[in-house]
């Protein structure tokens, strides 16, 4: 039996139940001087569970906060049944992967939905006396107007003081003063199997506290975020919890509830956190300049896989760059696509998401020096660090049209090795292009379509199918088992390993 699963971003709840429960319990926790809750560990049991959370989350509680949003949701695809519908990738909020699942994204079933006022539902907690507090982006990121709730039954009216998409993280402004706050984590990381204690707003039912352990650490790959690696907790932690924090048992934050896996929309126990470092670096931009700056170096990037470290006939890990933005910091300083980058400022590099992160924490201007494999040397190359465009602005200009996609006539030439009918690019005067695919070929597999343009074959160029054609036939004769062709399709340039077959 085949078992949908789902990532779900749990953070608004639809306003069906009565906001006046919001914060609907009592907290006699004092709040500490300048409004600072009183954060002392717990002894815990030795060997055992502590034999209650009741004073860590009595400690905690009055800085957290339900948090209202009214806005207007603009028109999109429904996504039915919470992540336990059939799938389809239509039915993903666009830039997302499928099974990513915002729940103020809901609605009544029956495709296109017309532009509608929204109410929903999420969390946030105090960061500090004077009213500022953090929740996730995606709780307020449509909001007109934002209510914020405290565990005493106060009643905020709430200001976005900035957003950051690229981590899902936003900071907002209450007018008080002397509120209860709680501070991030920033001496000891914690470790797998370490108890922690979430507290939230889940179902608009105001302030409630779960707890369980860090189930795991560093989870990637989970969004559409290069900036996040999740900590992974079983805490239960359903729709409204987003924005919520975690604790340690010392009543400090060691993550924000951002996303659960689930197939059926509620908690099954598998809950993802954004560490606590990321949302102290991110919120204290925020408050001091309402934005994140970040570096920048105009280069698009992959990983490595097994497949094109073995084209490459090459062990390393590391970043390929896959194109360079003209005139950009990167094209001035001498990177080409092609390139591995192996480590960023002396820090090896694992991953594609390894390299822009350790390229966001530069600032515009600073020098970045980047070891770089070309042609099996290794080299250095330093790049001037730009400032990174907004993600909105990345968006738009990856759907640029481009050579991909055009009409390409097959001449009789197939390259049987590869499961490719290929032609001429007439109208670009250069690259081969892919007129059409072997369904069950490898090319197939990796994603190749009719209308690709195939612009190399590892070093060489391909301006004609004979080149092509004598490039594979090379490969193959010295005992590769895959090429890496250079592959532009719609404005984007990617690497992608192709088996040699027969043929």
């Amino acid at each position: 039996m085949q078992t949908n699963r789902s990532f779900l971003k749990f953070g608004v709840a639809a306003a069906a139940l009565s906001l006046s429960a919001a914060g609907g319990y009592a907290v006699h926790a004092a709040a500490g001087p300048g409004g600072a809750v009183n954060a002392q560990p717990v002894a815990p049991v030795t060997g055992a569970a502590p034999a209650s959370f009741a004073d860590i989350v009595q400690r905690v509680a009055p800085a957290v906060v339900s948090i209202e949003v009214e806005g207007k949701a603009g028109p999109h695809r429904i996504v039915e049944g919470l992540g336990g519908g059939d799938g389809d990738d239509d039915d993903a909020p666009q830039g997302l992967p499928p099974e990513l699942r915002r729940f103020f994204q809901q609605g009544p079933s029956g495709g296109q939905a017309p532009a509608q006022p929204m109410r929903a539902a999420g969390s946030g907690f105090f960061i500090a006396a004077d009213g500022y507090l953090v929740t996730n982006n995606h709780v307020v990121e449509n909001a007109d107007k934002i209510t914020v709730h405290t565990s005493d039954d106060r009643t905020f009216k709430a200001r976005i003081v900035g957003r950051d998409p690229a981590t899902d993280l936003a900071v907002l402004k209450v007018e008080g003063t002397n509120l209860p706050f709680v501070s991030f984590e920033d001496r000891a990381k914690p470790r797998v199997g370490d108890w922690v204690v979430a507290v939230g707003n889940p179902f608009n039912l105001g302030g409630t506290a779960t707890a369980g352990i860090v189930s795991a650490l560093g989870r990637k790959n989970l969004s559409e975020s290069s900036y996040v690696d999740y900590m992974q907790i079983d805490a239960p932690i359903n729709r409204g919890n987003s924005g919520g924090p975690t604790f340690d048992l010392s009543g400090r934050v060691v993550g924000v509830n951002t996303m659960i896996f689930s197939p059926t929309g509620g908690s099954v126990g598998i809950g993802f956190d954004i560490p606590a470092d990321v949302v102290a670096q991110v919120s204290k931009q925020l408050i001091s300049t309402g934005k994140v700056s970040r570096g920048f170096i105009g280069a698009s990037v992959q990983d490595v896989t097994s497949d094109i470290a073995e084209s490459l006939g090459v062990k390393d890990k590391g970043a390929l760059v896959a194109e360079v933005t003209p005139d950009g910091p990167s094209a001035m300083a001498g990177l080409k696509p092609g390139d591995m980058i192996l480590k960023v400022n002396g820090q090896p590099i694992a991953s594609a998401s390894d390299l822009t992160r350790a390229v966001g924490m530069a600032k515009a201007g600073d020098t970045i020096h980047l070891e770089v494999r070309r042609d099996g040397q290794v080299r250095d190359i330093a790049v001037r660090s730009g400032l990174r465009p907004s993600e909105e602005a990345i968006a738009l200009n990856g759907r640029g049209a481009g050579p991909g996609g055009g009409d390409a006539e097959a001449d009789g030439r197939t390259l049987g090795a590869l499961g490719l009918q290929i032609a001429p690019d007439l109208q670009q005067g250069g690259g081969v292009r892919v007129a059409g695919v072997d369904g069950g070929s490898d090319a197939a597999q990796k994603g190749l379509k009719r209308g690709d343009l195939i612009l190399r074959v590892g070093d060489r160029a391909t301006n004609t199918p004979a080149d092509l054609k004598a490039a594979v036939a090379d490969a193959k004769k010295s005992g590769k088992k895959s090429v890496l062709l250079f592959v532009a399709r719609g404005g984007v340039h990617t690497f992608i390993p192709v088996e040699i077959g027969e043929g």
